[in-house]
């Protein structure tokens, strides 16, 4: 009986395992790919991911900065976001996160465009995604 079990946890674990990356490298519908095409000309060490809305993630470099670009699956642009250094964050986001985030560091930071125009900037503290309008006023947390 314990063979067994220990055979049903490990089929269980490999199938939670090959699910993951199975959203990793994937190729775009033909509509992402062309849009990605058409807005980020010469975009190098393009890696893409399934979201779970059934969009688009594709991670980059362009201009030797590390970007990211996500679109639904028609093509539409949703948004592009690219790695800024934390000093470069509004300091209203640098307060916030001293004052809630006590003893905890920012270990990224991030610009984030949305397909709109609205600016929005992300830092992440303790493995969380904190994000923040334009002024720095927090928005959300999110799981990272």
């Amino acid at each position: 009986m314990k063979k067994i079990m220990l055979c049903l946890v490990a089929v269980a674990i490999a199938t939670v395992g090959f699910s993951q990356k199975e959203n990793k490298n994937v190729m775009p519908n033909a509509a992402v790919k062309t849009a990605f095409e058409k807005h980020f000309k010469g975009a190098e060490k393009v890696k893409w991911e399934k979201e779970k809305d059934g969009g688009y993630e594709a991670g980059f470099k362009q201009n030797g900065k590390d970007m990211s670009a996500t679109y639904a699956a028609d093509g539409t642009l949703k948004e592009t976001e690219w790695k800024i250094k934390v000093s470069e964050l509004p300091n209203a986001v640098l307060d916030y996160v001293s004052k809630n985030y006590k003893g905890k560091k920012i270990t990224e930071a991030a610009k984030i465009l949305k397909a709109g125009g609205e600016i929005n900037y992300e830092a992440e503290v303790n493995g969380k995604d904190v994000i923040f309008d334009v002024n720095g006023k927090f928005i959300e947390e999110t799981q990272d």
